[in-house]
């Protein structure tokens, strides 16, 4: 069995002393795991950053075994924002979030591509706010179609917003309800966050007995 395709490095593993354990989300094959020989050496090492694009070649005696990956870079992604911790950590906790919720060699081309979006935003100023959004994405694309509910307040006559799960209400943040929103302030990022986490934790950590990724907390703390 063999196969060639683009992808985007989600996790790595030691195997052996030279080889390493690599899961990767492709375009035509959804999420595989497998072996590359080699891959802790210092020379193919570079490669292998959480977030990087590559060109991948699986083979493998059978289509249900592990099977072993020769890896070539398409494009390095978190080199090029290693001065910048928050754009590090946010690819590191999107990464991980795939990791985690994306069920083994499904093929979702619509995620494949959303994450690739993101990752073609992560130069623009509003990075975290497509992050956000894509979040939400995420989530629905997933199949947790959610509606949000008015809740009209006479005192200032604004319009709020609130999600319905588990019989449990979560305030809709402004950033992720009103798309002319031109300045975001930190606490309107933080307050995203946590309603997308809350949103997680209802819809997959809670009822699959998942932890919140430790990058994912660390990403909202740099909010505070």
């Amino acid at each position: 069995m063999h196969w060639s395709d683009e992808g985007y490095l989600l996790s790595k593993n030691n195997f052996d002393e030279n080889s390493i354990i690599i899961e990767a989300f492709t375009l035509k094959h959804g999420k595989y795991t497998g072996i590359v020989y080699g891959g802790s050496s210092r020379k193919q090492k570079k490669n292998f950053q959480i977030g990087n694009k590559i060109l991948i070649n699986w083979h493998s005696k059978s289509e249900n075994k592990l099977g072993y990956f020769n890896i070539e870079l398409i494009k390095p992604v978190s080199p090029l924002f290693f001065d910048n911790k928050k754009k590090t950590i946010c690819i590191l906790a999107a990464s991980t979030i795939l990791r985690i919720l994306l069920p083994e060699r499904q093929i979702n081309t619509k995620i494949y591509n959303s994450f690739e979006n993101l990752i073609n935003k992560f130069d623009t100023v509003e990075w975290m706010k497509f992050y956000v959004l894509w979040e939400i994405s995420l989530i629905k694309e997933l199949g947790f179609e959610f509606h949000f509910l008015n809740k009209s307040n006479t005192n200032n006559n604004e319009t709020n917003y609130v999600v319905k799960i588990n019989n449990k209400s979560f305030k809709v943040p402004k950033v992720l309800t009103d798309n002319n929103v031109k300045f975001i302030t930190d606490n309107d990022i933080k307050e995203a966050l946590i309603f997308n986490k809350n949103l997680l934790i209802e819809n997959f950590m809670t009822p699959n007995k998942l932890n919140v990724p430790i990058s994912r907390s660390i990403l909202e703390k740099y909010y505070d």
